[in-house]
């Protein structure tokens, strides 16, 4: 009677031992493509903000030259 209790304890506990572990497994899945989702994301603002960055420095390179050409044009 002992074995018997015994290995359906053990069975049972197996059997949910295995179902819980597929279930994690489906939830680390789709904690990793939730996290690769969102990290492309950010490294797309990352990159307009960049190429925003970039623009607006242009600018005012171009604005510091028109100020130092004006300057020069004074001087003379």
């Amino acid at each position: 009677m002992k074995k018997l209790v015994l290995s359906l304890a053990l069975v049972a506990f197996l059997g949910l031992s295995i179902t819980s572990c597929r279930e994690t497994a489906d939830k680390a899945e789709e904690t990793v493509e939730s996290a690769a989702k969102e990290t492309e994301g950010a490294m797309e603002k990352a990159g307009k903000a960049v190429d925003n960055a970039v623009e607006e420095t242009k600018e005012a390179g171009e604005a510091v030259e028109d100020v130092v050409d004006e300057i020069d044009n004074d001087d003379n």
